[in-house]
C-alpha cells in the first residue's frame, strides 16, 4: 500500500512491508521504487522491515521540486527514517548511493549502516582512455548524454537496455510501465533536474562517514570504465576500516534487479558481520 510523507517542498511516496530492523531502499534516477520488487521480499523473508521510497520527482512522489540533488534526497531519507521510528540501514542505488553517504554523515543517530549499489558518490571524472578501450562505457556515456542534453526518453530507455546485460523475466513489462511513468506530464522534467547536480556534495561527506558501509558494483556497469576502481576509490575516501567493496560478476548498473539473491545475501551478511540488527 502506497503511503506518503510530507517534507519541505512536496511529498515522498513509499511502502513498508515486513517486521524487524528497518532497511530503507532508495532507487536511482529515472526509476521508481518498484526497482526493488525482487530485493525487498528477500529482505523481508530474512527478517527485516523494509521501506521502499520513490525519489522526489519520481514514481508516485510529487513533482515541482526546486532541485533533486544528493543532499535533497538524503534529507528526504532522514525524514522518512525519523518518521518510521529509525534507526535504519539505507540501501541506495546510483544517485541515492551518494544520498546515503550524506545521510550517514549528517544524521549518524538515525543511520546505522549504508549499502551503496552502483553509486555516484564522488566527483565524476570522465576516463578518456576508457572511452576508447571499453565499449559499454563509451556507449553508456553516449546514451546518458543524449538523454540529458537532448532530453531524449528513447536514449534513456536505450541506456537501460545496456545497463541490464542480464534481463529479469519481467524486463519488457517493467520497462513499458517505466516509460509510461516517465511520459506523464511533468515527470521527464523532474528527471532532467537530476542532471543539474553533481556528486561533489556526497564526495565531501565521505571522510565523515562513521557507520559501516558496503559498496556493491556490477563488473559490467556501463557508468564506469573500471567499476571496481570506482568502488575502491569511494572506500579509500572514507575513514580507515569503515567501507568494504563487493563485486558482482556479470551484473550491470542494476544488480538489485538482475541478481537480487546475491545482493540480498550481501546485505544480510553485512548486517550480521557488523551486528547491525
Amino acid at each position: 500500500m502506497t503511503e506518503y510523507l510530507d517534507v519541505d517542498g512536496g511529498r515522498i511516496a513509499y511502502d513498508v512491508t515486513g517486521e524487524g530492523p528497518l532497511i530503507v531502499l532508495s532507487h536511482g534516477i529515472g526509476d521508481r521504487r518498484q526497482a526493488f520488487r525482487f530485493l525487498a521480499p528477500e529482505l523481508v523473508q530474512a527478517g527485516f522491515r523494509v521501506a521502499a521510497a520513490d525519489m522526489r520527482g519520481h514514481g508516485d512522489s510529487s513533482m515541482g521540486w526546486a532541485s533533486i540533488s544528493r543532499t535533497d534526497v538524503a534529507g528526504d531519507l532522514v525524514a522518512l527514517i525519523r518518521h518510521l521510528g529509525g534507526p535504519a540501514i539505507i540501501v541506495g542505488h546510483s544517485l541515492s548511493g551518494g544520498a546515503a553517504t550524506i545521510a550517514a554523515a549528517t544524521a549518524p543517530d538515525l543511520v546505522k549502516g549504508i549499502v551503496e549499489v552502483g553509486p555516484f558518490t564522488k566527483k565524476v571524472e570522465v576516463s578518456l582512455g576508457g572511452l576508447f578501450r571499453v565499449r559499454r562505457y563509451r556507449r553508456g556515456s553516449f546514451l546518458l548524454g543524449r538523454a540529458q542534453f537532448l532530453r531524449s526518453l528513447n536514449a534513456w530507455m536505450g541506456y537501460l537496455d545496456l545497463a541490464y546485460p542480464e534481463k529479469p523475466a519481467d524486463y519488457a513489462a517493467y520497462m513499458t510501465a517505466l516509460r509510461a511513468k516517465l511520459s506523464e506530464p511533468g515527470r521527464w522534467a523532474e528527471f532532467l533536474k537530476t542532471g543539474k547536480t553533481t556528486p561533489a556534495d556526497a564526495g565531501a561527506q565521505l571522510p565523515h562517514v562513521s557507520c559501516p558501509a558496503l559498496i556493491i558494483m556490477g563488473d559490467e556497469d556501463p557508468d564506469f570504465a573500471d567499476p571496481q576502481a570506482e568502488a575502491e576509490a569511494i572506500v579509500a575516501a572514507m575513514p580507515a576500516g569503515v567501507g568494504t567493496v563487493a563485486m558482482i560478476k556479470g551484473a550491470g548498473h542494476y544488480p538489485h534487479a538482475q541478481r537480487p539473491d546475491e545482493v540480498a545475501g550481501l546485505v544480510t551478511g553485512f548486517v550480521r558481520d557488523h551486528n547491525l540488527s
